[in-house]
């Protein structure tokens, strides 16, 4: 897992091919302006979906993990906090659905907070637990890029 500020995303470039095509996406100018929904930027192999909701109290949450894709997450409006734990160790809940790229697993992890201007990046042997209220329940608009683990 990867939490850092989006001036610094260059310095992860070097640890996959297609995280620069994801952060290039983030810097968008207009990304706020976009519509909420899928965004092609690669094909299948790197795409945005963006989102708005309500953030969920933690005790409702579940790690979950994808096989296929990382997740570079990213808030345009509001915070949350996101669970965090390795994939070790971790008893499953739902076994892993192929369609989807997921499962998800018992527990809820280390909290992280995820604001405007940070991102954070979750690879497959990293579970997460996404969209859980900080202090109070939130409205955030989010962008979660996907990028094919794969090369």
């Amino acid at each position: 897992m990867i939490l850092d500020t989006l001036d610094r995303a260059a310095l992860y470039h070097p640890l996959h091919p297609l995280l620069a095509a994801g952060f290039a996406f983030l810097r968008r100018p207009d990304l706020g302006a976009l519509a909420d929904g899928r965004h092609a930027i690669d094909g299948e192999r790197v795409y945005a979906i963006l989102q708005a909701y309500d953030t969920r109290p933690w005790a409702e949450g579940s790690l979950e993990i994808h096989r296929r894709y990382m997740d570079i997450q990213c808030l345009l409006v509001g915070e949350e906090r996101i669970g965090f734990a390795p994939l070790a160790d971790q008893a499953v809940k739902t076994p892993y659905d192929e369609a989807k790229d997921i499962a998800f697993l018992e527990g809820t992890g280390d909290p992280i907070r995820l604001r405007p201007g940070l991102f954070a990046v979750f690879f497959p042997h990293d579970a997460h637990m996404p969209g859980r209220t900080m202090d109070r329940r939130e409205k955030v608009r989010k962008v979660v890029v996907k990028v094919a683990a794969e090369r």
